[in-house]
């Protein structure tokens, strides 16, 4: 049985420590008024040189003035709170990136674990501990999502502007979606998916571990069925989950698309901590009968899956840019005005690097290799979260600060304290699944 190391308890600690002060920093830094918000917006496009102020004023002229006119006043005092708006909300919105960003990870383990337990592969049963200790983030992780969403309900923040009443009021395209739209539905759908989420991984894990015990398989047999059945529910939540966080803080834009392009980016996220998790574990001298076709294996799906959000990420932008219709391209002109070297570098973080490091066969099984490819990958999908939520909650005041950091920090020292815990309470290999000897002698 793994025994989670006072040293890598200690160390997730202090990132938890470290990252809870930028947070709070964030806070406190933030403009409580206009005046404050303007002083703050002169010093940075001070230190930026007065033609990238210039430029970023021009690339978001259109987005005030579509703002003043929603809220029926003059451009001036309109733009004027918008940006305090805007500086206000970047705290949360750094927040709420980490914390999407990391709960994204473990529902897409959850996601992979069950398509395994739905196919009844015989390769991966040996790695199904781990799968379930990362999911175990499922429940802080989505408690704090769900508080965050709570809060943007209580107007604690911006970050959803459908949830401003005097918005909607003067917006006949809100008006229209206010059915669908509205808190009090939004938090029951919030509620109903993380209920599911989490009710199938801990009772998927109870039967998991109660197989260890039991003389037959039947225990085995049930997991297969309702996991069978969790990926209906599955896919259906997770394309709603994703346009009721992620696409909804820009309501006017919509895309078909969205619900499979934050699902292939959630989903080779989970993979690659799975890969991650199993190479730390193995160099700790656990694991002893994974081998390096298993590695093999997850680094292939890192590979594929990273191919499979390239093209989704591409057939959603080709088509907009396409068609250019107005309503549809802003989403990508604000970002390619404003997040040019994050928007453009996560896809090179996404898919150049992965392509060009895991092509080879050979390459998926060196340890230290996939290693440094799943680096290269988490930071581009936490950059593809960024690019998603950043434009439309700040607008052009971004960039990578205490904030940011702070937050990243935090909720990686919780991810790591929670999973490894979780890792270390039942023995990390599974002792009656009626696969575990294929597992155990896999190789590809």
């Amino acid at each position: 049985m793994y025994t989670f190391s006072n040293r890598l308890k200690i160390a997730s600690i202090v990132l938890m420590i470290v990252g809870a002060l930028g947070i709070i920093g964030g806070f406190v830094m933030a403009p409580g008024t206009i005046a404050e918000a303007k002083e703050m917006v002169a010093s940075h496009d001070g230190g930026h040189g007065d033609a990238h102020a210039a430029e970023a004023e021009h690339a978001n002229k259109e987005n005030d003035h579509a703002v003043a006119e929603a809220h029926g006043e003059e451009h001036g005092s309109s733009h004027d709170q918008h940006l305090l708006d805007q500086l206000q909300n970047r705290p949360w919105a750094a927040l709420y990136v980490a914390a999407f960003f990391f709960f994204m990870i473990s529902l897409g383990v959850l996601a992979f674990y069950a398509i395994q337990r739905a196919a009844q592969a015989g390769w991966s049963p040996l790695l199904f501990r781990v799968m379930e200790g990362i999911t175990s983030y499922l429940v802080p992780g989505g408690i704090i999502i769900f508080v965050i969403l709570l809060l943007s309900v209580l107007h604690m923040n911006h970050l959803f502007i459908w949830m401003d009443e005097s918005v909607v009021a003067h917006d006949a395209l809100l008006k229209g979606k206010a059915g669908y739209l509205n808190p009090t539905f939004f938090l029951i759908r919030a509620a109903i998916f993380l209920a599911g989420w989490i009710g199938y991984r801990e009772y998927s894990r109870k039967l998991s571990i109660a197989q260890d015990a039991s003389d037959d398989d039947s225990n085995f047999k049930l997991n297969f069925r309702i996991s069978a059945g969790f990926l209906v529910f599955y896919l259906i939540s997770e394309s709603i989950m994703s346009w009721d966080w992620i696409m909804s803080v820009e309501p006017h834009w919509f895309s078909t698309l969205f619900g499979w392009y934050i699902f292939a980016s959630m989903f080779v996220s989970g993979i690659t901590v799975i890969a991650m998790v199993t190479i730390y574990l193995k160099s700790k001298g656990h694991l002893p009968d994974v081998n390096n076709s298993h590695i093999h294996d997850l680094a292939k799906f890192m590979f594929g899956i990273s191919i499979f959000w390239t093209y989704l990420w591409f057939s959603q932008f080709m088509l907009i840019w396409y068609s250019n219709i107005p309503e549809e391209v802003t989403y990508y002109v604000s970002r390619i005005a404003d997040y040019r070297l994050p928007f453009f570098g996560m896809v090179a973080m996404n898919f150049l690097f992965p392509v060009l490091l895991l092509m080879n066969s050979d390459y998926k099984r060196i340890n230290w290799f996939v290693i440094l490819t799943g680096i290269v990958i988490l930071a581009g999908h936490y950059m593809d979260i960024f690019n998603a939520i950043m434009p439309s909650t700040v607008g052009k005041n971004w960039y990578i600060g205490i904030p940011e950091i702070g937050s990243v920090l935090f909720f990686a020292g919780l991810f790591i304290f929670w999973i490894f815990r979780a890792i270390s309470t039942q023995p990390l290999q599974p002792k009656r699944n009626p696969f575990i000897e294929e597992s155990r002698h896999f190789h590809y």
